[in-house]
């Protein structure tokens, strides 16, 4: 008999025990704040919306994802995770910035080879306009052909005061 009491004394005890240790451990929790909720939101893309980030959406949908963005940081999971869980639901389409695997390169390594590109055209045509134009200018007196007389009277002169 008094090994009976003995081990429902105990199993009670560590009942007793177990509920104050999850009563402490869900006081400590601290309970996620919206700049939290936001700073995830904000990597995330509305599913209805067109370039709209889910922190500033005002839809129906963007305020359930956010809702359930804050019951995920609430559970302890990462930012990351959220991340991924988002994407393996919906897609790389609700990511703010496109995961760097496959052809989601292209979208960084393209604008940068466009500049530069563009850059090296630009210096090209003002090397050959810059040239073209010391050519034409260095014997414009010379090669043009005067429409009047007045001109060419003109032209005479400024070539007699230049000896």
């Amino acid at each position: 008999m008094r090994r009976k009491w003995f081990w429902g004394a105990f199993l009670t005890a560590l009942v007793l025990a177990g509920i104050s240790i999850s009563q402490a451990a869900a006081q400590e929790k601290t309970p996620v704040t919206d700049d939290q909720v936001n700073e995830v939101s904000r990597q995330l893309y509305c599913p209805v919306c067109e370039n709209t980030p889910l922190d500033v959406c005002p839809t129906t949908a963007c305020a359930q994802w956010r809702a359930l963005v804050r019951e995920k940081l609430e559970m302890g999971w990462s930012k990351e995770q959220i991340n991924d869980y988002f994407v393996t639901q919906y897609g790389d389409r609700v990511m703010a910035e496109p995961p760097r695997r496959g052809l989601n390169w292209l979208v960084y390594l393209i604008p940068p080879a466009v500049i530069l590109v563009a850059a090296v055209f630009l210096g090209l045509m003002i090397r050959r306009m810059k040239k073209s134009s010391h050519t034409v200018n260095g014997s414009y007196l010379e090669s043009a052909q005067p429409e009047n007389e007045l001109l060419s009277r003109v032209e005479q002169e400024i070539r007699n005061r230049k000896k």
